[in-house]
């Protein structure tokens, strides 16, 4: 083995906080982005440009030599299932071991919020390849919760009084790469979840709180979810994608609190009043 680490999306904030962590480690790690002038500079890393998940040859040298891979999501697309799986062809064909998979904590065949079907998809495509894997499954991140809110202070959705353990980007970036290192986590799934399951009724009150202004959650059917979201122009897969992120939180999916951020990393995940405290500018939209 290698024991080199390749890690993708390392220009967005998760690869590129689990890059940033894993170089504190002096770990070996080669950053796979599509853009290598935007890719953080970092001691003991290397960069290999690919075009995307798509292009499976490209990824297949962009992985040789490899030891362990991991796979930030593709951005939300209509075809990210299949750029997954061939994104997980090229880790096989180049010989990975060992894929560390970022998926989600309500990922199901049936899951009610739909990319969750993609991240099961994903999950079974990687089991059935023959590699060791681990899946780190985050839930809804906590960071975008504040901007879920309009300038107006509304946030609006078919949520009803559903909960969900939200959980902070920098958390899943934490538990991420100690899972990377980990000698045990093979075959092993762990859900990363804030440490308290909230609807969104009291995430208002706290944002209001922290901005020091209203700001209020108001319910809505899921007819009138879809039909508040179409002037965006968005095609239907992407609109449909919204309107189920409200009622996954509806049905309960995701309002489990797992203590696995903790466990793998040490100390307390994020609440919501802590991610606002040490994040101000999360509010800036709501300030004015």
């Amino acid at each position: 083995m290698t024991g080199l680490i390749a890690v993708t999306g390392a220009t967005g904030f998760v690869g590129g906080r689990v890059a940033a962590l894993l170089a504190e480690r002096g770990v070996r790690q080669r950053l796979v982005v599509r853009d290598p002038s935007r890719a953080p500079a970092l001691s003991g890393a290397e960069v290999r440009r690919i075009a995307g998940y798509g292009a499976g040859e490209d990824l297949r040298a962009a992985l040789d030599g490899v030891d362990t891979l991991f796979l930030v999501p593709a951005a939300e697309a209509e075809d990210r299932r299949q750029q997954h799986v061939t994104a997980v062809e090229a880790a096989v064909a180049a010989g990975v071991r060992r894929i560390v998979y970022l998926s989600f904590v309500a990922a199901r065949p049936d899951s009610t919020f739909t990319l969750g079907r993609d991240h099961w998809a994903t999950e079974e495509a990687i089991r059935a390849s023959g590699v060791a894997w681990t899946f780190p499954r985050m839930s809804l991140y906590l960071d975008v919760l504040p901007l879920m809110a309009t300038p107006e202070g509304v946030i609006e959705g078919p949520a009803g009084d559903g909960r969900a353990a939200m959980v902070a980007r920098e958390d899943v970036a934490a538990a991420s790469a100690a899972l990377l290192v980990a000698d045990d986590a093979d075959g092993r799934t762990y859900d990363l979840t804030g440490p308290e399951a909230i609807t969104l009724g009291e995430a208002a009150a706290q944002l209001s709180r922290a901005a020091g202004r209203p700001v209020v959650f108001r319910d809505q059917t899921v007819e009138q979810a879809y039909a508040s979201r179409a002037r965006y122009g968005a095609p239907d897969w992407q609109v449909t994608a919204w309107v189920t992120t409200y009622t996954a939180i509806a049905t309960g999916e995701l309002a489990a609190v797992s203590p696995d951020v903790q466990r793998l990393t040490g100390r307390p995940a994020r609440s919501l009043a802590d991610l606002l405290a040490g994040n101000p500018g999360l509010l800036q939209h709501l300030r004015g």
